[in-house]
């Protein structure tokens, strides 16, 4: 059974990122399942920091896009999910390649949703865990 109460398709996710931090970093949503997201995002010089690494401040984009995203899919009609917080652990470096996150529902609430997110690297190695805490607010 689907989480989502609102329209998910890929192509949908990725018009809406047009003109956004999310197409200036590249991040691209590839997989939409009955209870998760995911996108992936490339590790190159836009998303480095000065050491040649993936930026923690990246992950932490890519982590907040699937779960905002994912949030706001499984609102209501006239309901938006807004961030409240957000923690990441990065695990691992990456120097290059892509980077692949999932994003799933820990808890999805009237009031709050809280949201794991995943990141690995192309060999399926885990860069970035995160966890997003969102308010769920009334919207026109």
């Amino acid at each position: 059974m689907s989480i989502w109460k609102k329209p998910a398709t890929l192509e949908l996710m990725n018009q809406m990122s047009r003109d956004t931090l999310v197409k200036h970093l590249d991040i691209e949503f590839t997989e939409i399942g009955h209870d998760y997201l995911k996108a992936s995002m490339p590790v190159d010089k836009r998303t480095h920091q000065p050491m040649g690494l993936l930026h923690g401040g990246a992950s932490v984009a890519l982590a907040e896009t699937l779960g905002s995203t994912g949030a706001n899919l499984a609102c209501d009609e006239g309901f938006a999910a807004v961030g409240q917080s957000i923690n990441a652990n990065h695990i691992r470096s990456v120097k290059k390649g892509h980077v692949h996150a999932t994003a799933r529902a820990v808890h999805i609430g009237r009031t709050s949703q809280v949201w794991s997110i995943e990141i690995v690297d192309d060999a399926a190695k885990l860069i970035c865990t995160s966890r997003l805490t969102m308010a769920v607010i009334k919207f026109p």
